[in-house]
């Protein structure tokens, strides 16, 4: 097989959740433990970060991959989901997986993973696992994909738990309140190692303090403790909190043998997307009409990014917008603005929300908007519409920004 037969193979073949929702989700660990002996515990054979949240994980995992970089070490990224190719998951220090090892570890092992009917996760995150022994990185930055108790990359014992905040968010699998949505992500939290909380929030911290204290883990809240301020080439100012809680994770890191210097974290933060790749973050596409683009797609990331977007100076707002199928709108209306107009449209995978029914619901709640037949037809008419002084934002989706980045 080729490389996109291979890719192709992976999604077609076997359950992928953020294609195909919920009939995708594994609700234990058994087979990525079965192929992880298979390929002999790649897990065992390097120190790792974990990194779990609502929001944020995916910014916080990145910076942390920066600074470490910054410092001189060989470091893994395990990242979901990708916006352009499947590579994007799994990097050392900013580069891709190559093809060859994807093409390789497919071949190797695929009479194994279709015999134990493996997930696309499960086997994604084999993958990072046995690239990331082989090549002998320092230390992975391991982003969990869903939740975290029964997540395919709790299988680690890392250096430090990270956990960014608790939102409603994927409540089909992880409970409709914030107090089971933090059972299930602070399911991360292992015996005797440190576990950073990026956000103090009066419904959750009760769980992780006992969930901590039940099997003696030191616990810091990073918003707590951290008093100083970065900056970054990520933009956006909700990223003042997930930098908090990579100073934080930094500090810890600090008290063992990781050797991080001020100017280190400094150049890490700075350098973000030059030495890790990430896109899609409060990303500025052009001027003159200005595009921003960014993933949040939920009600506590749309929140920020709303909130950012009326402080930029413009004429019009224009809003490329689509969601996936199962997304709760009652819970994300709310924070997104009357006065602009909407171009609807379905994000092309299976999971995409019908375009029709995304307007007719905007349309009846006051909104005003058409309909498209694509991301790109709607971000091109976008284009056409808006004047050099307007504004227009993409996004309710990841899978809208991967579209037209």
């Amino acid at each position: 097989m080729t490389y996109t037969d291979t890719v192709n193979w992976m999604f077609n073949q076997l359950p992928m959740y953020q294609k195909q929702g919920k009939k995708a989700y594994k609700e234990d660990l058994s087979n990525t433990l079965i192929l992880a002996k298979h390929l002999k515990n790649p897990e065992t054979k390097f120190k790792s970060i974990h990194v779990a949240g609502t929001n944020g994980k995916g910014s916080t995992s990145h910076m942390l991959a920066s600074v470490l970089q910054e410092a001189g070490y060989k470091v893994g990224l395990y990242t979901s989901p990708h916006l352009k190719d499947f590579r994007e998951r799994i990097k050392i220090n900013g580069k891709e997986i190559s093809k060859q090892f994807v093409l390789g570890f497919i071949k190797r092992n695929k009479t194994f993973l279709e015999t134990n009917s493996l997930s696309f996760f499960e086997m994604t995150v084999g993958m990072a696992f046995d690239y990331f022994a082989k090549k002998k990185v320092d230390i992975a930055i391991i982003e969990v994909g869903l939740g975290g108790r029964l997540d395919s990359t709790n299988i680690i014992k890392p250096e430090v738990s990270v956990i960014t905040n608790i939102g409603l968010d994927h409540t089909p699998f992880l409970g409709n309140t914030l107090h089971a949505i933090a059972e299930e992500k602070g399911g991360i939290i292992k015996k005797n190692i440190p576990v950073v909380v990026g956000e103090t929030q009066k419904e959750t911290k009760p769980v992780f303090n006992r969930l901590a204290a039940e099997i003696s883990s030191p616990i810091f809240y990073a918003d707590q403790l951290i008093k100083e301020s970065l900056q970054s080439d990520l933009k956006g100012s909700y990223q003042e909190k997930n930098i908090k809680t990579v100073l934080q994770t930094i500090n810890v890191l600090q008290t063992q043998h990781w050797k991080l210097s001020k100017e280190n974290i400094q150049n890490g933060l700075l350098y973000v997307s030059k030495n890790t790749g990430l896109k899609g973050r409060w990303q500025v596409l052009q001027n003159n009409p200005k595009v921003i683009c960014d993933t949040a797609h939920n009600k506590e990331g749309l929140t920020y990014v709303m909130q950012q977007l009326q402080e930029e100076p413009f004429n019009n707002l224009h809003i490329v917008f689509g969601v996936v199928s199962d997304k709760d709108l009652d819970s994300i209306i709310p924070f997104l603005p009357k006065k602009a107009t909407y171009y609807f449209c379905k994000p092309n995978i299976p999971r995409g929300k019908n375009a029709e029914a995304l307007c007719n619901y905007f349309r009846e709640r006051g909104y005003v908007g058409s309909i498209y037949n694509s991301v790109n037809e709607a971000y091109k008419q976008a284009l056409i519409f808006a004047k050099k002084e307007d504004l227009i934002y993409v996004g309710g989706s990841t899978f809208v920004v991967a579209e037209i980045i």
